[in-house]
């Protein structure tokens, strides 16, 4: 497997930051070729100006974003939830980097496009400052579906499985730990070759 590890929050030494490296980190023992990228350490500019007719040239850092991409038979994405929803670098590294021709294809006569990035799986990472009960009753998984869902789905990624993570604000060292130790086994589990996935306690605070 060619798993590509991508964390998305904007602050370098961040939870998420860890989080991809524990999932990393496990999958390569796991025998999976491992690439990563720290959306933080990218030179692009996230802002799309135009809309995707425009042109807008690539940096070369989401010419090497979109070339992992299409290595990648697995992709983990970890980042927090903002506003209920993800953060802003993120939103514009997707507005960047999965445009038409890459991701997606119009199809005349067609009410769906072409699904471009088939053939591959994905597992999100999500962390929040609310409850998980919280953002699916109250925000409607906002922060999860425009990624899961509008993006990655959209693009022919599946299944994409999701795993929230949180309260950060109140979260202990102690259960921070849990939650790192939780992703490693979570990263085992994805790149089992064999045998059919069991499921695995979430860790308790």
């Amino acid at each position: 497997m060619n798993t590509l590890v991508i964390s998305g929050h904007p602050r370098p030494g961040s939870l998420s930051h860890a989080l991809a490296a524990h999932y990393a980190d496990a999958a390569r023992a796991a025998g999976a070729r491992v690439q990563t990228l720290a959306l933080s350490d990218l030179h692009f500019d996230p802002h799309l100006h135009a809309g995707n007719h425009a042109g807008q040239p690539l940096e070369p850092d989401l010419e090497r974003a979109q070339d992992l991409l299409r290595w990648s038979t697995h992709l983990c994405l970890t980042y927090p939830v903002w506003w209920g929803a993800p953060p802003a670098l993120l939103k514009g590294f997707i507005d960047r980097a999965f445009q038409p021709g890459f991701a997606f294809r119009y199809r005349e006569g067609h009410a769906f496009p072409e699904r471009l990035l088939t053939g591959r799986t994905a597992r999100l990472i999500v962390t929040s400052d609310s409850p998980a009960w919280y953002l699916r009753a109250v925000m409607r998984d906002s922060a999860v579906n425009i990624v899961a869902r509008s993006t990655l789905s959209f693009s022919g990624l599946r299944p994409v499985r999701v795993t929230r993570l949180g309260p950060v604000r109140t979260s202990t060292p102690q259960q921070r730990q849990r939650w790192l130790d939780y992703v490693a086994v979570l990263a085992a589990r994805d790149h089992r070759r064999t045998g059919r996935p069991q499921p695995i306690p979430h860790p308790t605070r």
